[in-house]
């Protein structure tokens, strides 16, 4: 009778251990299904949604594409200095590809927390995805952290008008002149839709061969946004705080803080110059040869000594001769010192297809001799003109991006 009370015990004790030790076991595999199962999620989470933070940012346009920072430092694999396409004041340009193969311009803001940083990308963000045309960059999407401000763009193959007329690899192909043509009227209709056909209308304020980018076919796509103002059209100007690259900002804009759609029409006659010459709208080693600085200065010399092929850039090895001069004229329409003097972007287009600039021109050549004529009775160390004076403090005063 002990015997068999003794061997059920022991029987008990072998069903409870065995059982304890099961549930061991499954609890064990329990925790290490959890733990890998978190692991897993927030790899998932990682990767395909948004990192912490993101939900930051005032930014809500379901229309563009929520990027994460995770997606985007695959796609360039990790911001690397090898796939750097440009840079300026805001930040830097890097080229990548996306899950899918698309390639894309990643554009990764810097101290987006300085003052007016986050106000920038978030102005950059509203006007590209309103405003809509066939020479305006259009954004894909961006990406927001607590530490991040990121625009995704189409990757531009033939990257931008400045690169291709300064910056080029050898053996890289230049701009022929009926490029820089189509580039001049599709700059032109980009700014023509902002200014006229844009409710508000949007002013770009910082227009350069920089930021003019060239899509597959070569054609002009204005870039750039993060100075852009929107402006009510009962107002006539916007007061802010100066902003742009020196050699292209009109001269009221520097001495008021005022700007308007004169501007850019400013901005868009010194481009022409670009176009033109292939040289930059400031360059100090022109001093070594006793020449103007600026290049409208050096422009207008060479003008009244009736050099127009010394305007012309020495690497374009054909042009027409009349569609230079045609350019060379409305460029310096654009760039009159006084703002109400400027034609709006419509006339400017127009004036570039051959109409109502021979009127136009044939004033400003009349204005022109009187201003040298004042000039000229001038004190030697203050014989400049009106234009180049403001503009001298232009370069003193006015941020490179």
């Amino acid at each position: 009778m002990l015997l068999a009370v003794s061997t059920s015990r022991t029987k008990l004790r072998i069903v409870v251990a065995s059982a304890s030790c099961g549930a061991f076991v499954l609890l064990s595999l329990g925790a290490l299904f959890a733990c890998r199962y978190q692991k897993l999620r927030k790899l998932k989470h990682d990767v395909f949604f948004d990192v912490a933070g993101e939900d930051d940012c005032k930014v809500s346009l379901t229309q563009l594409r929520r990027f994460s920072c995770r997606e985007l430092q695959l796609a360039t694999d990790n911001f690397s200095e090898s796939n750097i396409i440009g840079q300026g004041g805001f930040g830097k340009v890097y080229k990548g590809v996306l899950s899918d193969n698309t390639k894309v311009a990643v554009k990764r803001l810097q101290d987006y927390y300085s003052p007016g940083g986050e106000a920038a990308f978030q102005r950059e963000v509203h006007l590209i995805s309103v405003a809509i045309h066939k020479n305006l960059l259009q954004l894909i999407g961006y990406c927001t952290t607590s530490s991040e401000r990121i625009l995704v763009y189409p990757f531009m193959q033939n990257l931008s008008v400045a690169y291709r007329l300064r910056d080029l690899k050898p053996g890289e192909k230049g701009l022929d002149w009926p490029t820089r043509k189509r580039v001049a009227f599709g700059t032109a209709y980009g700014l023509e839709y902002l200014h006229e056909q844009c409710n508000p209308k949007i002013i770009h304020r910082d227009l350069k061969a920089a930021n003019i980018l060239l899509d597959d076919n070569f054609e002009a796509v204005l870039c750039d946004f993060g100075l852009a103002k929107l402006v009510d059209a009962k107002l006539t100007h916007v007061t802010t705080q100066i902003r742009g690259t020196m050699g292209h900002i009109a001269p009221e804009y520097l001495s008021t803080g005022k700007s308007s759609e004169k501007t850019d029409v400013f901005g868009y006659g010194i481009t022409l110059l670009e176009l033109v010459t292939g040289q930059r709208a400031i360059d100090f080693s022109r001093l070594e040869e006793e020449e103007d600085v600026l290049l409208l200065d050096h422009i207008r010399k060479l003008l009244r000594e009736d050099r127009l092929n010394d305007i012309v850039d020495r690497n374009l090895n054909t042009y027409d001769s009349k569609e230079v001069e045609t350019m060379v004229q409305v460029a310096l329409l654009c760039t009159q010192s006084t703002p109400e003097d400027r034609p709006p972007m419509a006339q400017v287009v127009k004036m570039l297809q051959g109409e109502d600039l021979a009127e136009r021109w044939a004033e400003w050549e009349e204005l022109e001799e009187v201003r040298q004529q004042e000039v000229s009775l001038l004190p030697h160390q203050f014989a400049w003109g009106e234009d180049s004076s403001i503009d001298q403090e232009a370069i003193q005063l006015s941020n490179a991006r």
